[in-house]
């Protein structure tokens, strides 16, 4: 049996310990110990100096992670009471054409402010939620979603399929929900003249569990599909949003230690893979 261990000296140097049993090969007997000293000071000042910055790191995150959710807070009392105070307003009939003009406006930049505060709230909670993972059944997932874009089907004529052939997933519940309900939200809202059609696909393939999205929308130019995935990137503008899903999906994906990427061509549509790295098939 080896025995190691680290100790400091008393001149502040670290070493590694390493004690075995000395057998005799004449009588396979234990007669003694051989113990051994390697100085790991140097590694052991670099560990301590990364422990540090770890921590410095941790309580950064956690004082962002306050500022933005207390930030989000104090924003919606303020924006509660503006709300309130627009909607006095629009039940009040106003002969002043001008204020008729700006009343729409104001009712629509209020409801984006609203959207925005709430997505900010959600990057502060990404890092934090992709630690809890568990085992994700992908049809009652998949159950939500349509519940939720229920009326975005029906008056879109959307047809979504299914091609499930890993049930279950190891990752987090809430993130994954996020991912997809982004990329089948988006598939429906940035569609072409044709009713959508989107196919979600898991399967497991060359020793990885790939999760694809697949729709017959408007997609986009190949120039365009690298910037897709950054921050308030949108495409196109005519569309209502902030850019920001598709961001926080590939933020999702690549904590986890996978690979998000799309296909896409104009007038015939995007195809979005999602590959989990070391992640165990559940057939």
């Amino acid at each position: 049996m080896v025995v190691t261990k680290e100790i400091e000296a008393q001149n502040g140097k670290w070493y590694q310990v390493m004690t075995m049993p000395y057998v005799r090969h004449s009588s396979n007997k234990t007669a003694g110990a051989i113990i051994t000293f390697n100085d790991i000071t140097e590694l052991k000042r670099t560990q301590q100096q990364l422990d540090k910055k770890n921590e410095i790191l941790m309580r950064i995150n956690a004082d962002l992670e306050n500022f933005v959710h207390t930030a989000s807070h104090d924003l919606l009392d303020p924006l509660n009471s503006i709300e309130g105070s627009i909607t006095v307003m629009n039940a009040i009939n106003v002969n002043n054409a001008e204020l008729n003009e700006f009343l729409p406006i104001i009712n629509t930049s209020v409801k984006k402010f609203r959207s925005l505060i709430s997505e900010i709230a959600v990057v502060a909670k990404i890092e934090n939620d992709s630690l809890v993972t568990e085992l994700v059944d992908m049809d009652e997932i998949l159950d939500n979603i349509d519940w939720s874009l229920s009326e975005k089907i029906k008056s879109s004529g959307a047809v979504i399929k299914r091609d499930v052939r890993v049930k279950h997933i190891v990752f987090s519940k809430k993130n994954l929900r996020s991912i997809l309900y982004n990329i089948i939200s988006n598939a429906i809202k940035y569609r072409s003249e044709r009713a959508p059609l989107i196919e979600v696909r898991i399967a497991f393939e060359n020793e990885h569990t790939i999760l694809s999205v697949q729709d017959n929308g408007m997609g986009m130019d190949k120039r365009h599909v690298d910037k897709i995935f950054d921050k308030y990137s949108r495409l196109p503008t005519t569309v209502d949003g902030y850019g920001i899903g598709l961001y926080l999906a590939k933020k999702i994906v690549n904590a986890s230690g996978g690979t998000i990427t799309v296909e896409s061509e104009p007038d015939k549509g995007s195809k979005f893979s999602i590959i989990f790295s070391n992640l165990p098939a559940v057939i």
